[in-house]
């Protein structure tokens, strides 16, 4: 069963201030990469579709909804915090990137594929249910989680996510959700200054100080993580895929390497396997150095293809 990709081309439509490290080209060092690399030829290919308000609203506010829709400009940018700005394209890429949450559940639910990486932006884990920031606009993780639990009749679900910067509008989306559950690795203290402890026993925050690396991140995985995980038992897994914590990516200062991706990866297809999960959907949060980037990505997607 092979595993697909989904991307659309209006993820590169939105844009920010000239120089912003979220950038267009992040899309491309992915997709150039798993040209090159040769695995491109062996996934399935889909263009996302555009998000319904209907899954939207599972999880963010409708005056949340309603106010992006009045910010967005019609020319220039619209500064949303210090690093986040809007375009005239930037709901038109949200809507796609979020879609593609959706139509990932509907691929695994339809038995077609066992695994789903959406290379898409902007990000998302870090909306809150009423605030865009941090680069992001709708928690497209959130959405597709929150459809998976709706539509697919779930009782528990585990989103894991290995971005350097903490998921806060993740966890705040499901702050008292016992249907999902919630693992976190991130730099503390770093941005978005996240209490490091739990308010939720589902939520596994994992703060690591700044230098730690890859015997750091593999002994909080297999400690903590996977048993967790085999406790819970969740019938599908989500995975906020973030690759800023490459040694080579100076949005933060944690030293993870390309082989720490696939690592973590192979360990939650095999979890997915043990557990008989439906799937796994992964979708592209932060990673902003092009060469890391798409050597990372690329070591993920080839895990979750089991190549």
């Amino acid at each position: 069963m092979s595993t697909a990709i989904i991307s659309h081309f209006d993820c590169r439509r939105h844009k920010m201030v000239e120089g912003h490290p979220e950038d267009p080209c992040r899309i491309d060092a992915i997709s150039d990469r798993l040209i090159a690399s040769g695995l491109e030829y062996s996934l399935d290919h889909f263009d996302a579709q555009s998000v319904e308000k209907e899954h939207l609203l599972r999880v963010h506010d409708s005056l949340y909804l309603a106010e992006l829709e009045e910010l967005e400009p019609t020319e220039g940018l619209a500064d949303i915090d210090a690093d986040t700005q809007m375009c005239p394209q930037t709901l038109r890429a949200a809507r796609r990137s979020a879609g593609a949450g959706i139509q990932a559940v509907d691929l695994i639910a339809k038995t077609e594929h066992k695994a789903v990486f959406c290379n898409v932006r902007p990000p998302g884990h870090h909306a809150l249910r009423h605030e865009a920031g941090g680069f992001c606009f709708y928690n497209n993780i959130a959405v597709a989680a929150a459809y998976a639990l709706e539509t697919l009749s779930l009782d528990r679900i585990a989103i894991i996510d290995f971005d350097v910067h903490h998921g806060n509008g993740t966890e705040n989306i499901f702050i008292d959700n016992q249907q999902v559950m919630f693992c976190s690795l991130f730099q503390h203290p770093f941005f978005p200054y996240s209490d490091p402890k739990a308010i939720n026993p589902l939520h596994i925050k994992s703060p690591l100080s700044a230098g730690a690396g890859s015997e750091e991140f593999r002994q909080l995985v297999t400690e903590h993580w996977l048993p967790a995980l085999r406790a819970y038992k969740p019938q599908m897994l989500f995975i906020s895929a973030g690759f800023d914590a490459h040694r080579d990516d100076d949005m933060g200062e944690i030293n993870f390497e390309d082989s720490d991706y696939a690592w973590i990866t192979n360990h939650l297809v095999t979890v997915s396997q043990e557990l008989d999960c439906l799937g796994i959907v992964s979708m592209l949060e932060g990673g902003y150095m092009p060469g890391a980037l798409g050597r990372s990505a690329v070591a993920h997607v080839r895990a979750l293809s089991g190549l």
